[in-house]
């Protein structure tokens, strides 16, 4: 007997973050090690950059979780030092330096604001969908700047940013698309806010450049669709496991490495003979600018 087809059906989106996608583009063999093979292979230690930024993103948004006439630049300092991650770091010398710094830089970056400039969200998850893909994400911080929305995104790594790192985030213009969906206000402009040095790199999209975000994001997506299926279907057909350390077949046509000067810091390069013979695996503290040791 035929089977009966599901003509006019809705087709299955493919349910994705930022991350997953810009992981995709990285290297599909980490992609596949961190989002389809379970047991997850082993990570390697913390990165002790990860802890800083970590740390000041969690105190920036308890910052402004207090009450307005609690919001001072000094509060902010001390939700950081109380909230300090102490991973990665060399010792604890040098951890309680990052800590100072991590302290200064919050307290300077909360003396520019005004506590009572309120946000629309902080630490936000938005989310949408197209024909395509159902995506989601965090916003740092989203305001409201008139009668626009603005994407604000803290960083706090070595390097200070431009405009072309804003014009050129998925993630940010995903943010902006879907903020906009949700609170049916404009939002255009992407804002990277680089605590170190105070620098802000603005972006201000148009509906054109969004549209070209949300494809490329469909066509990473329908990348990375495709190989899931194959994964699953090779695992329920064949019940090939989980590759052991170091061994990759039969998956390596669906995940090829892509081996290079990334693979330093890859979590997975324990696990990856490409990687390890494309770049020595970095020190957890490595990212953290020399001028502090």
């Amino acid at each position: 007997m035929e089977q009966l087809g599901f003509e006019g059906m809705p087709r299955r989106l493919y349910p994705c973050t930022p991350s997953r996608l810009n992981t995709w583009l990285d290297c599909p063999r980490r992609y596949r090690m961190t989002y389809l093979d379970r047991p997850m292979p082993q990570k390697g230690p913390r990165w002790a950059h990860n802890s800083v930024g970590a740390s000041v993103h969690n105190a920036l948004a308890g910052w402004w979780r207090l009450p307005v006439r609690e919001r001072t630049p000094e509060a902010a300092g001390s939700l950081l030092v109380r909230g300090w991650l102490t991973d990665g770091f060399r010792d604890e010398a040098q951890s309680a330096q990052w800590r100072d710094r991590a302290r200064e830089m919050t307290v300077r970056y909360a003396a520019g604001l005004d506590p009572s400039d309120e946000p629309l969200g902080v630490e936000r998850t938005v989310a949408t969908r197209t024909d395509q893909i159902a995506v989601s994400g965090r916003i740092d911080r989203l305001d409201a700047r008139g009668a626009e929305l603005v994407v604000v995104d803290y960083k706090t790594g070595r390097h200070v940013l431009t405009s072309d790192d804003a014009r050129g985030s998925l993630a940010l213009a995903i943010y902006a698309v879907a903020a906009s969906r949700v609170l049916r206000r404009p939002c255009r402009r992407v804002e990277l806010h680089h605590l170190p040095s105070g620098e802000v790199a603005v972006w201000e999209h148009t509906d054109e450049s969004l549209a070209r975000h949300i494809r490329r994001a469909e066509q990473i997506a329908a990348e990375a669709a495709a190989a899931d299926e194959a994964y699953r279907a090779l695992r329920n057909r064949d019940g090939v496991p989980r590759p052991r350390d170091g061994e990759h077949a039969p998956y390596d046509e669906m995940f090829p490495p892509r081996p290079g000067n990334l693979c330093g810091w890859c979590d997975f390069a324990r696990h990856c003979p490409e990687g390890r013979e494309a770049a020595p695996r970095k020190e957890p503290w490595a990212a953290l600018p020399a001028d502090v040791s």
